[in-house]
């Protein structure tokens, strides 16, 4: 499926949402045809391609959500939002560029302009953190699909939701997966922190070094380099010489298909590299290192291996495959479920009134069983945080993810070390 992308006003959806035309509604009525989402993502810049994925996730979900669907999902069956006479969800997207004052200014159109009932988004923790100061400050929700600061949901905003794990939780099960394995007896004693200088990757190092220390490992290097940097041979230089047991990266796709390349270059071979997802859940990334990046480990919001027990996986793991020619990952799979989420709790709403979605969103309360996420539950804490989002760790083994970790998801043991030669 190909299409052209304008920067200023993106609309996409599938055929039978774009059926029903423009115009935003503000508030229900049984003459209600359109709900308008806007989705802000960066379309253009080093990280297009998780905008073009985050489309395919919110077109599969818009099927789900105004088409008739059997799947045990919220909406699934409605076509459509039935609170508010069947009317159809639509996406406007913008292009944020990767640069949070871009994402403001984008956002503010989509508000004042376009009339969205919300903003769901945006890939970059550094966009989120202005992005949601706009939504605020209009009275709009933003649901944050797939950024993982948490200091995103310590600020005392009122509109700002997230249904996903945030890095301390995330960076909590890297570390339970790490004392599991020193149980097992491998002897795992230092970690090397590498992480880009922006939000993500800074509250990352942050939550990885206040853990390091509780659970009582030796950070053998704690490395914060540049961002879509040119060159890494002198952070993988000091990598090599701090010879940690594990390489734990923070880095977003092109930063981690440079950080596998130049190990690889200067013959640099860690036990183990345990990564905090972003360009670790990426295919791309995979795609441009080939066996470098074997036996790595990512921490995640998703695993495919849950299809067993939750057949809704197998079927919107299929719809999106037909889209996009990929299986769901750790970042398109929050995409999809948090245009779900959101879309029930417009529904529940009865308005896109600002407040009322709010106030929806706040009462939800949806068993794991409900979501394609290894999840237990979803419930919103007075942060705006679901703390029931439990994660995973899957690991690259051939040409795809085998989860490992916590034990009653995992499909198999961890081949530990990674690099058997």
């Amino acid at each position: 499926m190909s299409f052209s992308i304008n920067r200023r006003n993106l609309l996409v959806g599938s055929a039978a949402t774009l059926a029903f035309g423009a115009g935003a509604v503000r508030t229900a009525s049984a003459q209600t045809k359109e709900v308008v989402i806007g989705a802000l993502y960066p379309m253009s810049g080093a990280s297009a391609q998780m905008g073009v994925d985050a489309q395919k996730a919110f077109e599969t979900a818009l099927a789900f959500i105004n088409e008739k669907s059997d799947a045990d999902l919220p909406l699934a069956g409605a076509g459509g939002l039935p609170n508010l006479g069947g009317a159809k969800v639509r996406i406007v997207y913008a292009d944020h560029q990767g640069d949070p004052q871009k994402g403001r200014a984008e956002a503010e159109r989509l508000i004042t302009q376009e009339k969205v009932a919300a903003i769901v988004g945006t890939y970059q923790s550094a966009v989120a953190a202005t992005v949601s100061q706009s939504c605020e400050r209009y009275g709009v929700p933003f649901f944050s699909a797939d950024n993982s600061s948490p200091s995103l949901t310590r600020r005392g905003l009122k509109f700002f939701f997230r249904a996903a794990a945030h890095d301390e939780m995330f960076s909590a099960a890297m570390f339970d997966f790490l004392d599991a394995q020193k149980k097992k007896g491998e002897k795992i004693e230092t970690v090397a922190l590498f992480h880009e200088d922006t939000i993500f990757g800074t509250d990352s190092a942050n939550a990885q070094l206040k853990l390091a220390k509780e659970r009582g490992y030796t950070v053998a290097a704690d490395i914060k380099y540049r961002a879509n940097s040119p060159s890494l041979t002198a952070e993988v230089q000091q990598l090599k010489a701090a010879n940690a047991d594990v390489l734990m990266p923070s880095s977003y796709t092109t930063d981690g298909i440079l950080l596998l390349k130049t190990m690889n270059e200067l013959g640099y071979k860690p036990k183990a590299l345990l990564a905090q997802a972003a360009g670790f859940s990426e295919q791309s990334l995979y795609d441009a290192v080939g066996p470098l990046a074997e036996g790595s480990i990512t921490r995640g919001s998703f695993s495919l291996d849950l299809a067993a027990k939750r057949p809704s996986v197998g079927k919107v793991n299929d719809a999106f495959k037909k889209l996009s020619g990929k299986d769901l990952n750790d970042n398109t799979s929050r995409e999809f479920m948090a245009l779900l989420l959101l879309a029930d709790a417009i529904n529940r709403a009865k308005s896109t009134d600002g407040e009322a979605i709010r106030a929806a969103l706040v009462a939800t309360d949806l068993p794991g069983e409900k979501t394609i996420m290894p999840w237990s539950k979803v419930k919103f804490d007075e942060t705006g945080q679901n703390p029931y989002a439990d994660p995973v760790l899957l690991q690259r083994i051939g040409n795809k993810f085998v989860t490992v970790f916590p034990a009653q998801a995992a499909i198999a043991e961890a081949v530990w070390p990674m690099n058997k030669s």
